[in-house]
């Protein structure tokens, strides 16, 4: 669920980063806008650099991989035991990017004079809520990734 949940996301919400808002339908941009207003989310309102760049590889690596992940998960990953390594590659990289976003949110004064960030610890803290997925999940499938018995097991081929 978390790959196939992940690929709409992607194309409708966090690509917005990166490409023009022009090429999306108004409402998804409202949307969009809604959210950053609802969670005081300066990093999707007005994003730096470094976090464009971490939207760029989730659009250019990550989403192609989504496709990959899903079809070893359906496939199972017993009968699909190349899937270890780009799972090892993938989580390394999502649960570092996100760790940096995380700080970001609970360390970052948000001073910004045209999209107020989260003031309050609540506010910090349900911002970081959005995010957490995306840290826990990659980290979970790591853990698993590494030490899993199942990646060691013989598959037999009938």
């Amino acid at each position: 669920f978390y790959f196939v949940s992940h690929i709409p996301i992607t194309i409708l919400f966090d690509s917005q980063v990166i490409f023009p808002s022009w090429i999306y339908p108004k409402m998804l941009v409202d949307v969009k806008n809604n959210y950053c207003e609802s969670f005081k989310d300066v990093l999707m309102a007005d994003p730096p650099p470094w976090f464009k760049s971490f939207c760029l590889c989730e659009i250019l690596v990550q989403f192609p991989f989504f496709f990959v992940a899903t079809y070893a998960l359906w496939k199972g990953v017993q009968n699909c035991q190349w899937i270890r390594v780009p799972f090892i590659v993938y989580s390394t990289h999502v649960t570092t990017t996100t760790i940096a976003i995380c700080f970001h949110i609970l360390m970052e004064s948000f001073n910004h004079p045209k999209y107020p960030g989260p003031d309050t610890l609540k506010e910090r803290l349900s911002l970081l809520a959005v995010y957490a997925p995306y840290l826990i999940v990659p980290f979970l499938m790591l853990l698993d990734s590494l030490f899993s018995g199942v990646y060691t097991k013989k598959v037999k081929r009938s």
